[in-house]
């Protein structure tokens, strides 16, 4: 049986998302496939009772937006767990060689694939800039250590990532990667990208309404969440600044959660996030 359960995040995109799964179906590891549906109204749901039995189904009635990965991986049974976005899915070989590299790197969290993207398979230029990373290697880790990666190409120790919380459902879909690096990093967990290991990433056509100022916005808090005041405050001036004041009047409205959860990251975090020059 495969030690990487692969879980699934969807929203109203039913024919994608049965392709994607038809693709995982395939993979000669054939990986358990959980599938957390964020109150769909497309049907997607008995689509996938019918289409794919074999998938542990969740229906949600609400959209839980990326918390669902995090209770997709509650339901998991194994020691480590793939995100795939309902338009992305895993290479043959992928899973199994991140359970391999997650076994020679006992303090590793979080595996970043390389990212293909489109039928072109270009480079996702997020994967360009992990795998320049100038942050300090670890002997252990099956690539450079990094602070950010794209969750639908993200592998993670279950168990590292439940004890942070995962994915929180106060900041919905669209940046959110970012609270999680800084959260494990703070935990003493490394990250990591892996050049061997590969997602393709085909992106759907169906835009989601409001994604720019919900990223803007989730910049925000995680920098008013995680990050010493001057660099919050700074954050804040360059937001205005460039005109995006509707989003920062979206986080404000957040402020009462913010202060209430504020934990500014230890030196060394905060020190890598400099380096890598984070928002």
């Amino acid at each position: 049986m495969s030690d990487v359960a692969v879980v699934i995040a969807t929203r109203d995109r039913r024919a994608e998302l049965l392709d994607t799964l038809g693709r995982l179906a395939a993979l000669d590891d054939a990986p358990p496939v959980i599938v957390v549906d964020n109150a769909s109204s497309d049907g997607t749901a008995g689509a996938v009772r019918q289409a794919h039995p074999e998938a542990v189904l969740v229906a949600l009635d609400r959209n839980a937006g990326a918390a669902a990965r995090t209770i997709g991986a509650r339901c998991a049974g194994t020691p480590y767990v793939a995100f795939c976005d309902d338009d992305s899915w895993w290479a043959p070989g992928a899973l199994r060689r991140a359970a391999e590299h997650f076994a020679r790197a006992p303090r590793m969290a979080l595996l970043a694939a390389r990212i293909l993207v489109g039928p072109d398979e270009r480079l996702d230029p997020t994967c360009a800039a992990m795998a320049a990373s100038p942050l300090p290697g670890d002997g252990d880790l099956p690539g450079p250590s990094i602070l950010g990666f794209v969750a639908c190409g993200a592998i993670v120790r279950r168990d590292a990532f439940l004890a942070v919380g995962g994915f929180g459902e106060r900041l919905g879909v669209g940046g959110e990667e970012s609270l999680l690096a800084l959260d494990l990093a703070t935990a003493g967990w490394s990250l990591a990208y892996a050049d061997d290991v590969v997602a393709h990433h085909h992106p759907s056509g169906t835009p989601r309404a409001g994604r720019e100022r919900r990223m803007l916005r989730n910049d925000l808090w995680v920098t008013w969440l995680r990050r010493p005041s001057d660099v919050a405050i700074a954050a804040t001036v360059r937001c205005l600044q460039d005109g995006h004041v509707g989003a920062v009047a979206a986080a404000a409205r957040g402020l009462p959660w913010v202060l209430r959860e504020r934990r500014v990251v230890p030196a060394r975090v905060e020190a890598a996030a400099r380096l890598l020059r984070l928002p």
